[in-house]
């Protein structure tokens, strides 16, 4: 045993800490710096503006205090992460702003829009007129322009209580009713305390990149895109995705379920529960039917006999279509449904991205020649012989032989569905389609303030399907999830107003029923690995929901679209007819 004694020594206490960045470079610095001070040092030129850090895999602030030898990375502007320090930051400068302007005003954070940006509204009067909008920019940009901080303060609950019921923001006097810690973390920007979920700036002096474009009834705070962090995009409008979004606002005042805390209280009263989840099943149902009405109405006058439905992940596009194909047969029209996915082109004639790796989200891996005609037969009675994808050879096969009957239609549904390019070899004399949209386009919010992405929404969703149907952990979706997003943002979102008509597929119970499923899968993700930040981060927001109790889950109904990702639905073994039949 070879002995060392003559080599220890007392040490000094250090008064420096190592750095180790991403690229294997080692830095000393004092204790206690902060990241963003180390960032302004190591890398004083980002590819973009540095918003955070991840400090020994654990995402902080820009603010955050380094106290010991620690891996470090910058989390910037064009990153998931970054993107929600920013928005969130932005938000506060605009509640600032307007609270400074009008002593006290409040303004509500309502939705996202596609080109970037939130929809908002006042709330304390009536809209601002276009000469106020300009006012609140100006104001604003002052704030900006001065670098204000914003500190970050723990406090005790019953001091946040008071403050919030003081101001008469009941939103968040309701949420915090259900709080569990005995602390809530506060940022303070120019004097003013405000609640927020996540992380912020340290300052005001990043919030550069902003606009806000007014509307009759309410404005748009828009905010860089991740692509492109330094420019900011036209607005253009999106008519059928804004009456969604007015028609969600309706049903929750007429619902009374605003916001969380609202959502909590009626699940802690049992009948307020049990008519919640009737009322918006009920508004569920109203919807499919009315698009079936539509397509029916379509299918008399142009004599539609395709049916598109497209929409991102975990929408519940599957649940959708059948219970539009069974509205479809109570209309006296009879469905057949097309999987998109069997027009697969073989597997080495699939296109590959940029990583080298086969990419089944593009437009190409599907063989449009023959989808198109097959399509122009069927639409002319003939019968054809359907493909049939073999998903573990990679190649196509031979399938069914169909043939469309009188009063018959066609439900295709697939990624692409929105898309022009899917059929344009089609004669448009000759056959007439019609487009649904679907997605969780709404979703009740966590308070005026904090709004509930309806990605994390589909997220959670995806997450519990995963793992009840294919035995995947919560890190698997989540570090699949991303490639995910880039299909949608692709081959989706760009086409959502091509559609003749969308379906809202969200539910303002379902976070309630999925957190008792998803919280112990998110609990199984391993510290220290790329899913961790994200599985933190969905964690800390299921917890301010109250969740619906196992015998409670009874109560949704079998045919209900959230089915698809609890399981038990009854329209799992339900195909609607083949055609020809």
């Amino acid at each position: 045993m070879t002995h060392f004694s003559d080599k220890i020594i007392l040490s000094q206490p250090r008064t420096e800490i190592r750095i180790t960045l991403p690229d294997s470079r080692v830095y000393e610095a004092p204790i206690g710096i902060s990241a963003g001070d180390v960032f302004q040092t190591v890398i004083p030129n980002p590819s973009a503006p540095i918003v955070g850090a991840i400090c020994d895999g654990q995402l902080r602030e820009l603010s955050y205090p380094i106290m010991r030898d620690i891996n470090l990375a910058p989390v910037l502007l064009i990153s998931t992460d970054g993107a929600r320090i920013y928005r969130r930051s932005l938000v506060l400068l605009l509640a600032t702003a307007v609270a400074e302007l009008w002593d006290g005003g409040q303004v509500s954070v309502r939705y996202s829009v596609p080109d970037g940006g939130y929809y908002c509204k006042r709330m304390d009067a009536s809209p601002f007129s276009l000469k106020e909008l300009d006012q609140i920019d100006a104001k604003m940009r002052q704030i900006v322009a001065e670098n204000s901080p914003i500190h970050k303060r723990i406090v005790p609950l019953a001091e946040a209580v008071a403050l919030f019921t003081e101001r008469g923001e009941n939103d968040k006097v309701r949420l915090l009713g259900y709080r569990t810690r005995p602390e809530l973390t506060l940022y303070t920007l120019r004097g003013r305390d405000d609640y927020y979920f996540g992380y912020m700036l340290p300052s005001t002096g990043l919030l550069q990149y902003f606009r806000l474009v007014w509307g009759k009834e309410g404005f748009i705070l828009q905010y860089p895109r991740r692509d492109n962090p330094a420019q900011l995009r036209p607005i253009r409008a999106h008519e059928k995705l804004s009456r969604v979004f007015h028609q969600s606002d309706e049903w929750l005042r007429r619902l009374n379920v605003e916001d969380i805390g609202r959502l909590n209280q009626i699940i802690d009263t049992p009948e307020r529960l049990r008519e919640l989840i009737l009322v918006a099943e009920a508004l569920h149902e109203q919807n499919v039917a009315n698009i079936a009405e539509d397509i029916l109405v379509k299918h008399a006058q142009t004599g539609a006999r395709f049916v598109f439905i497209a929409g991102p992940s975990s929408s519940g596009k599957t649940t959708f279509a059948k219970r539009l194909s069974i509205q479809l047969l109570a209309q006296g029209l009879r469905p057949f449904t097309l999987e998109l996915d069997n027009y697969f082109v073989n597997r080495e004639d699939t296109p590959k991205d940029a990583k080298g790796e086969f990419n089944f989200e593009a437009i190409e891996a599907i063989n449009l020649p023959l989808f198109n005609s097959q399509l122009l037969a069927l639409s002319r009675g003939e019968t054809v012989n359907l493909p049939r994808f073999n998903f573990l050879t990679g190649r196509s096969e031979s399938g069914v032989s169909a043939r469309l009957a009188e009063k018959q239609v066609i439900i295709i549904e697939g990624i692409h569905g929105l898309n022009p390019r899917l059929i344009t070899e089609l004669p448009p004399e000759l056959v007439y389609v019609y487009r649904v949209y679907v997605s969780a386009i709404t979703q009740v919010n966590v308070d005026l303030h904090n709004r509930v992405p309806t990605t994390d929404l589909r997220l959670i969703r995806r997450i519990v399907r995963d793992a009840r149907t294919r035995g995947w952990s919560a890190s698997d979706t989540l570090n699949r999830w991303e490639s995910v997003r880039n299909g949608e943002r692709t081959g989706i979102f760009p086409y959502q107003e091509n559609a003749d008509s969308m379906f809202d597929s969200a539910l303002v119970y379902e976070l309630a029923a999925l957190r008792p499923i998803a919280e112990p899968l998110l609990l199984q993700v391993k510290p220290n690995t790329a899913a961790f930040i994200e599985a933190k981060r969905l964690l800390s927001f299921l917890a301010w929901v109250r969740p619906i109790h196992t015998d409670q889950l009874r109560q949704i109904p079998d045919t209900s679209l959230l089915r698809e990702f609890i399981g038990d639905s009854i329209l799992d073994d339900y195909h609607p007819m083949h055609a020809g039949e």
